[in-house]
């Protein structure tokens, strides 16, 4: 009786191996290829124009390869699940266990993360003119958008003075708009710090500073919220 029903169990297993094997007919190597090959094209396309258009604070370039390869591997992920039902939900399992525990330091990486996952999503899909035209798209939108960015930015000016300057530093300050960030006096020494928009790639007003007599140092931070370069 134990043997009928093992005997049965594994003809039981065989049978939906042959099952299983059968769904994954529709799953031919040239539609897998094709799918593939258009999420590399799309990830080539978001690394190139992360690479050289990218405004954000902190450029990593482990980052941007890891868009690539975000891009291939949602779209072989959405090509394999999408001819089982089975291998779906176990994806599905699978996936609710993974953690990430790298902070993301700029908002504008997750939408380039998204970005990636678009156009493996719809490559993965078969919709290849989609992934591509979308891709394209997306990549001449925000190359425009950069070009339309302000051209004045935030900057962080930090002056370290003694106290006789402080009226030439003053009178500075008054003809340019600034916000008081922190102000330190440890004796005879004065440190601000103070928050300007002037010219991207404008030392100008580093110079300006330098020239008052009293004056020690003078350091020019970008300035972008909470973090600086």
């Amino acid at each position: 009786m134990l043997t009928m029903s093992f005997v049965s169990d594994v003809r039981s297993i065989i049978e939906d191996s042959f099952e299983l094997a059968q769904t994954h007919v529709n799953l031919s190597p040239a539609k897998l290829l094709a799918a593939l090959g258009t999420a590399a094209v799309c990830g080539l396309v978001i690394y190139l124009v992360y690479r050289f258009f990218y405004r954000g604070i902190v450029f990593s370039e482990n980052y941007n390869i890891l868009l690539v390869l975000v891009t291939v591997v949602t779209a072989m992920i959405i090509n394999t699940i999408a001819v089982n039902i089975v291998l779906s939900l176990g994806m599905v399992g699978a996936l609710s266990i993974v953690r990430f525990r790298s902070a993301v330091k700029d908002p504008l990486d997750i939408g380039f993360l998204f970005w990636g996952i678009a156009a493996g999503v719809t490559a993965g899909a078969g919709l290849y003119p989609t992934a591509l035209l979308g891709t394209a798209f997306i990549a001449a939108l925000y190359i425009l958008l950069t070009f339309l960015k302000k051209e004045k930015k935030s900057y962080l000016l930090i002056i370290k003075y003694a106290q006789s300057a402080e009226e030439g530093v003053n009178t500075l300050l008054k003809s340019t708009r600034y916000k008081l960030k922190n102000k330190t006096r440890a004796g005879e020494s004065v440190e601000l710090t103070v928050e300007v928009k002037v010219k991207r790639n404008n030392a100008e007003v580093v110079a300006k500073y330098n020239e008052v007599s009293g004056v020690e140092t003078v350091t020019l931070l970008e300035y972008s919220g909470e973090y600086m370069n």
